[in-house]
């Protein structure tokens, strides 16, 4: 197999695969809403999907799903003079009376309807002349804002139809590199960035999956190279687009994944080096000989777990884990200050693996960790590791500098059943000198 097929299965691995489900769910709450509002029990009218489900940006994993119900105009009299907070109760008490086992709750701007593995948003909404939705926002006392989705998704449309269909494919492998590194971004900030990047330049307009290695190098390029800002303008809609987190630095080090990538083009190693770019979802490297299989096999055995097999993985979060080195005689000091002084991490300290910054979190996540041991010593001592482990409380992980190796520490943070942030720190210990870790975000 190519190139051009590799991204193709990259792309089939990645896809919804719970889309029976979700509509399932998507008729269940409109057909709550006409009983309540319009006296007919249809699941398709008067509900818009929106977000990346609805621009068909979404890829395996989803967890936050959102749409819009259309509420009648008749209905405006009745929550017009501060009834926000009355109609997204409303909504609320309609699909709650009908599936009363659900978790279904009033946030500021939407009704929350929580499943097992995802959740709905609905926004109930008057649909205006122009084809914009009159919203209500319970923040400071109430009021009545405007959104404009369906320019949105008629944009998304028209663009992915005038880039050869390549748009809302690199939407999608750039989620998988969110979800594979971290990237607190959210769904229509990448889909903008990607429009904004289309949009800059021909080159791919009449090409596809043969050159999805340099579409995707050249991408990363642009992200990195962005300006500091706040806020973007959204595709279509031209709403504003809030930066929650920067993403400079991360798009930075997937751009160099991706020169990497492309050098080893045609090796043994160079779907490994796209699964560094974007997890799991690209295709295994080809598989090794019988012989060098049945070596590896009796040297140690590959315990390493992966959290995509544990849970659906969705970041929408920022964290940050740090490493705490101790020794006797010694003050404590922090392992990435200690490695930008010196570079390497000796043997015989004890290591604390802490959240350094959990701001960005809900405080009701539960946090996993998972230690990967690698190199030639941890294989020679069958001590590869890597089980993905629930954190017993304190948020703190305790090591030791066993033995050499270039190895990893992960985090992840889980809420309700759904990975919403994870980070990842290197730990090279070393007699001499750390080496390059291509794996590190």
């Amino acid at each position: 197999m190519g190139i051009a097929d590799d991204f193709k299965t990259f792309l089939d691995n990645i896809k919804i695969d719970n889309a029976a489900t979700i509509s399932l769910r998507y008729g269940e709450i409109t057909a709550a809403l006409n009983k309540r509002f319009r006296e007919t029990e249809s699941k398709t009218a008067n509900s818009l999907q929106v977000g990346s489900y609805g621009r068909w940006t979404a890829i395996k994993g989803i967890s936050d799903l959102d749409m819009i119900y259309i509420v009648p105009a008749a209905e405006w009299d009745n929550y017009k003079n501060g009834g926000h907070y009355a109609l997204l109760r409303d909504t609320k008490d309609a699909i709650k009376s009908r599936y009363p086992s659900t978790t279904v709750k009033v946030d500021r701007l939407v009704v929350q309807v929580l499943y097992k593995d995802f959740h709905v948003e609905v926004m109930p909404a008057f649909r205006q002349s122009d084809g914009s939705y009159k919203y209500p926002d319970t923040a400071n006392g109430g009021s009545w804002k405007i959104t404009k989705p369906q320019d949105e998704l008629d944009e998304m449309q028209a663009a992915n139809d005038r880039k050869n269909r390549n748009l809302r494919r690199l939407c999608k492998m750039t989620r998988a590199w969110k979800n594979k590194h971290g990237v607190a971004m959210s769904g229509l900030l990448i889909d903008t960035l990607a429009y904004n990047f289309l949009e800059s330049t021909d080159e791919y307009d009449k090409r596809s999956y043969l050159y999805y290695d340099y579409m995707c190098r050249d991408f990363f390029k642009f992200l990195s190279e962005q300006p500091k800002q706040s806020e973007y303008a959204a595709l279509g809609s031209r709403q504003r687009v809030r930066v929650k987190k920067r993403f400079e630095r991360k798009a930075k080090k997937a751009y160099e994944l991706c020169l990497k990538a492309i050098e080893a083009s045609g090796q043994a190693n160079e779907r490994q080096k796209w699964r560094n770019v974007f997890g799991n979802g690209y295709p295994t490297p080809v598989s090794k000989s019988a012989s060098e299989a049945a070596f590896a096999k009796a040297a140690f055995r590959n315990t390493e777990e992966y959290i995509e097999d544990r849970f659906p993985v969705d970041v929408r979060y920022d964290v940050r884990i740090d490493c705490e080195v101790i020794q006797n005689g010694f003050r404590p000091t922090l392992l990435l200050d200690l490695l930008e002084r010196h570079g390497i991490l000796l043997r015989k300290k004890s290591l604390r693996f802490f959240i350094a910054d959990s701001s960005d979190l809900p405080p009701e996540v539960e946090i996993y960790w998972k230690v990967l041991n690698r190199g030639e010593e941890a294989e020679r001592r069958d001590m590869i590791r890597g089980q993905i482990v629930r954190d017993s409380g304190s948020w703190e992980q305790y090591e030791s500098t066993d033995f050499r190796g270039n190895h990893r520490v992960e985090s992840y943070a889980v809420l309700n059943g759904v990975v919403v942030a994870r980070d990842v720190i290197r730990v090279p210990i070393s007699a001499q000198s750390a080496e390059v870790d291509d794996y590190a975000a």
